[in-house]
């Protein structure tokens, strides 16, 4: 999948982060939490070279490069998804939840796609949600469905509680 859907996978992730411990929309701490599930929605792809994330962060990419870390094994992985978690518990309740469930977002996304994932990493065994006739290629017409039903979901859930 491409960095848009990844990011617009993170700010639903953050949304319903913000909804779960009621944290008013319009606050400082929503926008922070926001920003935080664009941003952390897109980080496994560090391990692919020549993605944003790989550009934004050079020196960890230069360095999974250096190690032969295949795109979607360990950043894609529950160990490292464990590991982040242990690294982020010291963040506030908020920013923890947020950075965790927006991280988590990407591999699930990459599920739908062809190659799938190596969830269990270090064993090399490609996982993936659905079967090859009903994959979702990364920049397909199904990946674009995808992103604009993740971003009707991110417009409604916050009207959603002005209603209620």
């Amino acid at each position: 999948m491409l960095q848009k859907t990844h990011s617009v996978a993170g700010l639903v992730a953050a949304e319903l982060v913000l909804v779960h411990l009621d944290v008013p929309f319009l606050s400082w701490e929503a926008v922070g939490a926001l920003l935080l599930g664009c941003l952390a929605g897109t980080l496994a792809d560090v391990d692919k070279q020549g993605s944003t994330m790989a550009k934004v962060l050079y020196p960890i990419s230069a360095l999974l490069k250096i190690l032969k870390v295949r795109h979607r094994s360990i950043t894609h992985s529950i160990l490292f998804i464990l590991v982040l978690m242990f690294v982020t518990v010291p963040l506030p309740a908020l920013f923890f939840l947020t950075f965790v469930f927006a991280y988590v977002s990407h591999p699930l996304i990459d599920l739908l796609n062809h190659r799938g994932v190596e969830l269990f990493w270090p064993l090399k065994l490609h996982i993936r949600l659905l079967p090859k006739f009903m994959v979702i290629d990364t920049g397909s017409l199904g990946e674009n469905v995808v992103r604009w039903l993740l971003l009707a979901i991110s417009l409604w859930i916050p009207f959603s509680t002005i209603i209620s």
